[in-house]
């Protein structure tokens, strides 16, 4: 569990006044998708820096390569992720392969038939 200190300002009366509050956040229950590929680890170290996996795991399985480019991109700015340029091709292909519409098929044992 991460600690957090909130800090709250008291108006009124007492304006200039603060004081600290410490929260015992519970423990990530949410986890990438374990794999070999090279965009597992940028997740890691990229995405959990500013959220959960949770939020990964939110988004529509059927999302083509092109929402997971948009999505990636967006991370990156606006919201000034702090992801170089080069890593976002293998963090955009583990997120479709593994969250988008390129999940690998099942594949069929002909020979238990």
């Amino acid at each position: 569990m991460k600690p957090v200190t909130l800090l709250f300002a008291i108006i009124g009366l007492t304006a200039g006044s603060s004081f600290a509050l410490d929260i015992e956040l519970p423990a990530e229950t949410a986890a990438y998708r374990p794999s070999d590929m090279p965009g597992y680890q940028l997740v890691q170290n990229n995405c959990m820096t500013c959220h959960s996996a949770q939020y990964v795991l939110s988004q529509p399985p059927s999302s083509p390569r092109s929402y997971w480019v948009a999505t990636v991109k967006k991370m990156k700015k606006p919201f000034a992720a702090p992801i170089p340029d080069e890593e976002m091709p293998a963090i955009v292909d583990y997120l479709v392969k593994n969250y988008g519409n390129e999940k690998p098929v099942a594949s069929v044992d002909s020979s238990k038939k």
